[in-house]
């Protein structure tokens, strides 16, 4: 269940970057500027768009990796537990 989650957050990330990017670039190729102009504020665009989606997919990574952990420790300690009730129960 909880990679489908993150997956799911991961492609509304994705897809929200990837639109932005898009209105960007038709915001400009719309806008009066000179050709030079304008490959020049595709260029920072891209650019921006390459950096924001680095950070989202490394904060995305970060929060997989704190989930996992967290569920991990759930289970030991559910195990634990489950040890400890059987030993109670057996001796």
């Amino acid at each position: 269940m909880g990679r489908e989650q993150g997956g799911s957050a991961g492609a509304i990330v994705v897809a929200f970057l990837l639109g932005a990017v898009t209105g960007a670039a038709v915001a400009l190729l719309s806008a009066p500027a000179s050709g030079a102009e304008t490959r020049r504020r595709i260029g920072e665009k891209a650019r921006e768009g390459r950096e924001r989606a680095t950070e989202a997919a490394r904060q995305g990574r970060e929060f997989v990796d704190r989930q996992r952990e967290t569920i991990t420790t759930a289970i030991e300690r559910g195990r634990e537990a489950y040890r400890q009730a059987s030993q109670k129960e057996n001796g």
